[in-house]
């Protein structure tokens, strides 16, 4: 069962204050705990705010984000894959690509994603822009070309009579990119539990999910998972401890990572590691998305990437506290 939490400040349970009336106190845990409290001094940092940019570039990078026309096809849209109803992410192992076929990689989420140091999995590029170019152009994705899209998107009146209110040299390829950077650039989502707590609300993790906040550091996990994407900031091997891959057979190219893109041994098998933020909300896990649940992915996480063996209990903790990661929503829309 779980026991009630006290405020740093006291050693007075809520529960306590709750069943002998006690108000007076009652009022002074909701201001240890509110938002007047002090950020607790971690090693990891809450979200910081969506950030204000120019409203009609965002509200145009919206529009496109959802649209179509974008593809090769018409069949396509960026949300088709980074569904905001599933946090940016896909529910699909891979999604399917213009022409029916399914891709070779995992759909990373979009939300946060301007917060990490590279893009796509093996970190082939570096900006919003080059990723949203590589993955409309890409044969395999949505196989756009970018003078069909152009063409498309200026015939629209509500389109054009927006991009020159936007943009001097309304509808261009580089205006495109720059509007869905933009709307791309406002998918963060603060308000986690987590982020809540380390701004100095200490009531807002159940004394389970701290422990597994505990757990978290003191195996190693936050090695990797760092900073304010608690991942997204860094290249690992996957696999330190062990060969997941040929434990899990049927190896692929994509399997090889970042050694794609460098042709460097020392980058075989190797990662963007991922951010954690709103990881309960975004199965399947891993670049293959072979792990199905959270539960599965801590325990493949223990075993080829730490090389140790937790008790039920701990792993059980870890996954309650990745739960408080889940955070607001509020930024983005479902069309």
């Amino acid at each position: 069962m779980i026991e009630p939490n006290t405020c740093r400040h006291s050693h007075i349970s809520w529960r306590y204050a709750r069943s002998r009336g006690c108000w007076r106190l009652l009022v002074m845990l909701c201001l240890c705990a509110g938002a007047g409290a002090e950020p607790l001094d971690e090693p990891l940092k809450p979200l910081p705010p969506i950030p204000t940019l120019v409203p009609e570039r965002v509200e145009l990078g919206r529009q496109l984000f959802n649209d179509v026309r974008l593809s090769l096809n018409s069949s396509l849209s960026c949300a088709s894959c980074h569904r905001p109803d599933k946090y940016g992410a896909d529910d699909r192992a891979f999604s399917i690509g213009a022409e029916g076929q399914p891709l070779s990689l995992n759909t990373p989420t979009v939300f946060n994603a301007s917060l990490n140091f590279r893009q796509f999995w093996d970190g082939r590029v570096e900006s919003l822009e080059e990723q949203g170019n590589t993955v409309i152009t890409s044969a395999h994705e949505m196989g756009g070309d970018w003078g069909v899209i152009v063409q498309r998107i200026a015939s629209d009146d509500r389109y054009r009579h927006a991009f020159i209110n936007a943009y001097a040299d309304a509808v261009t390829k580089a205006n495109i990119l720059d509007a869905l950077a933009n709307y791309e650039r406002t998918l963060l989502t603060p308000g986690s539990r987590f982020d809540r707590y380390l701004q100095g609300n200490t009531e807002a993790l159940t004394r389970q999910e701290k422990y597994g906040y505990e757990r978290f550091k003191d195996y190693g996990c936050i090695a990797c998972h760092q900073g304010v994407n608690i991942g997204g900031n860094m290249f690992q091997k996957f696999g330190v401890f062990g060969d997941y891959l040929a434990d899990r057979g049927n190896p692929t190219a994509a399997d090889l990572g970042r050694f794609n893109v460098t042709g460097d041994e020392a980058d075989r098998s190797v990662f963007k590691v991922p951010s954690l933020r709103n990881v309960a909300m975004t199965a399947p896990y891993f670049h293959d998305g072979a792990a199905p649940t959270l539960e599965r992915a801590v325990e493949v996480m223990f075993q080829y990437q730490l090389g140790r063996v937790p008790s039920e209990e701990d792993r059980a903790l870890i996954v309650l506290f990745l739960k408080t990661l889940t955070g607001d929503r509020a930024g983005t829309d479902t069309p």
